[in-house]
């Protein structure tokens, strides 16, 4: 696999990882008026102030199994 393959694989990994729970989930969040919790750090923080670290980290809470 060659570097642009392995940067392409990532990007598309980033893009998945931010859907959360899914397109979904997200627009049932919207249709209740309430924003994901991404959106909402969005909100709370200046833009560029903010770097997620382990995004690619399943969750482990139980009501989500």
């Amino acid at each position: 696999m060659s570097t642009q393959d392995k940067i392409k694989k990532l990007i598309d990994l980033r893009a998945e990882a931010k859907l959360g729970g899914g397109i979904k989930r997200i627009e049932s969040q919207h249709r209740k008026g309430k924003f994901t919790a991404r959106e909402r750090i969005e909100l709370l923080l200046d833009e560029g102030s903010f770097e997620e670290f382990d995004m690619f980290v399943p969750t482990v809470a139980p009501t989500l199994v």
